[in-house]
Protein backbone atom coordinates (compact mmCIF):
# COMPACT_ATOMS: atom_id res chain seq x y z
CA UNK A 1 0.00 0.00 0.00
CA UNK A 2 1.34 3.76 -0.68
CA UNK A 3 1.90 5.68 1.83
CA UNK A 4 -0.81 8.11 0.47
CA UNK A 5 -3.06 5.58 0.45
CA UNK A 6 -2.10 4.78 4.49
CA UNK A 7 -2.46 8.28 5.21
CA UNK A 8 -5.78 8.68 3.53
CA UNK A 9 -7.21 5.38 5.40
CA UNK A 10 -6.18 6.66 8.67
CA UNK A 11 -7.84 9.90 8.35
CA UNK A 12 -10.93 8.01 7.28
CA UNK A 13 -10.78 5.94 10.09
CA UNK A 14 -9.65 7.99 12.76
CA UNK A 15 -11.51 10.31 14.68
CA UNK A 16 -9.41 13.71 16.22
CA UNK A 17 -8.97 12.09 19.53
CA UNK A 18 -8.00 9.16 18.09
CA UNK A 19 -5.14 11.17 16.26
CA UNK A 20 -4.40 13.33 19.17
CA UNK A 21 -4.52 10.19 21.08
CA UNK A 22 -1.87 8.32 19.06
CA UNK A 23 0.16 11.19 18.64
CA UNK A 24 0.67 11.71 22.34
CA UNK A 25 1.85 8.27 22.33
CA UNK A 26 4.56 8.33 20.15
CA UNK A 27 5.79 11.74 22.11
CA UNK A 28 5.65 10.28 25.17
CA UNK A 29 7.38 6.74 23.75
CA UNK A 30 9.89 9.16 22.78
CA UNK A 31 10.42 10.51 26.06
CA UNK A 32 10.38 7.78 27.77
CA UNK A 33 12.90 5.98 25.71
CA UNK A 34 15.52 8.92 27.11
CA UNK A 35 15.13 8.45 30.44
CA UNK A 36 18.12 8.52 32.38
CA UNK A 37 19.92 8.81 28.91
CA UNK A 38 22.57 12.23 28.80
CA UNK A 39 20.71 15.48 28.03
CA UNK A 40 23.64 16.12 25.99
CA UNK A 41 22.48 13.05 23.71
CA UNK A 42 20.88 14.15 20.49
CA UNK A 43 17.97 11.52 20.88
CA UNK A 44 16.82 13.39 24.40
CA UNK A 45 17.46 17.14 22.29
CA UNK A 46 14.93 15.26 19.32
CA UNK A 47 12.25 14.14 21.92
CA UNK A 48 11.95 17.26 23.93
CA UNK A 49 11.99 19.20 20.61
CA UNK A 50 9.13 16.89 19.51
CA UNK A 51 6.92 17.75 22.81
CA UNK A 52 7.78 20.89 23.12
CA UNK A 53 6.43 21.88 19.46
CA UNK A 54 3.64 19.19 20.06
CA UNK A 55 2.78 21.35 22.96
CA UNK A 56 2.97 24.54 21.03
CA UNK A 57 0.58 23.57 18.27
CA UNK A 58 -1.90 22.45 20.68
CA UNK A 59 -1.66 26.11 22.44
CA UNK A 60 -1.30 27.73 19.08
CA UNK A 61 -4.81 25.91 17.91
CA UNK A 62 -5.83 26.65 21.80
CA UNK A 63 -5.87 30.74 21.24
CA UNK A 64 -7.24 30.33 17.36
CA UNK A 65 -10.79 31.62 16.62
CA UNK A 66 -13.30 28.90 16.34
CA UNK A 67 -11.36 26.23 18.42
CA UNK A 68 -14.73 24.11 20.25
CA UNK A 69 -12.79 23.86 23.53
CA UNK A 70 -14.34 25.87 26.80
CA UNK A 71 -12.51 28.79 27.17
CA UNK A 72 -11.50 27.61 30.74
CA UNK A 73 -9.88 24.06 29.16
CA UNK A 74 -8.37 26.39 26.05
CA UNK A 75 -6.76 28.19 28.64
CA UNK A 76 -5.32 25.22 31.08
CA UNK A 77 -4.02 24.17 27.67
CA UNK A 78 -1.84 27.03 27.24
CA UNK A 79 -0.51 26.76 30.33
CA UNK A 80 0.21 23.55 30.14
CA UNK A 81 2.06 24.30 27.04
CA UNK A 82 3.97 27.27 28.73
CA UNK A 83 5.25 25.04 31.53
CA UNK A 84 6.38 22.39 28.89
CA UNK A 85 8.49 24.64 27.07
CA UNK A 86 9.80 26.03 30.10
CA UNK A 87 10.56 22.46 32.16
CA UNK A 88 11.80 21.06 28.81
CA UNK A 89 14.57 23.92 29.02
CA UNK A 90 15.25 22.66 32.57
CA UNK A 91 15.48 19.10 31.47
CA UNK A 92 18.09 20.40 28.91
CA UNK A 93 19.93 22.30 30.95
CA UNK A 94 20.78 19.35 33.69
CA UNK A 95 18.55 21.11 36.33
CA UNK A 96 15.47 18.45 36.32
CA UNK A 97 14.71 15.21 34.61
CA UNK A 98 11.92 14.13 31.71
CA UNK A 99 9.28 11.99 34.12
CA UNK A 100 7.22 15.41 34.80
CA UNK A 101 7.02 15.92 31.21
CA UNK A 102 5.84 11.97 30.77
CA UNK A 103 3.40 12.23 33.62
CA UNK A 104 1.50 15.00 32.09
CA UNK A 105 1.61 13.55 28.68
CA UNK A 106 0.46 10.12 30.18
CA UNK A 107 -2.46 12.14 32.15
CA UNK A 108 -3.35 13.67 28.82
CA UNK A 109 -3.98 10.68 27.29
CA UNK A 110 -5.69 9.08 29.87
CA UNK A 111 -8.04 12.07 29.24
CA UNK A 112 -8.31 11.01 25.88
CA UNK A 113 -9.09 7.83 26.36
CA UNK A 114 -11.90 8.16 28.73
CA UNK A 115 -13.53 11.43 25.89
CA UNK A 116 -12.97 8.53 23.05
CA UNK A 117 -14.57 6.18 25.17
CA UNK A 118 -17.97 7.97 25.75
Amino acid sequence: MSLGAYQKTQKITENPRETEYRLFGQVTHALIGVRGVDRNDKRVIDALDWNRRMWTVLATDCGSEGNGLNDKLRAQIISLSIWVSRHSSEVMRGADDVEPLIDINTTIMEGLRSVAAT
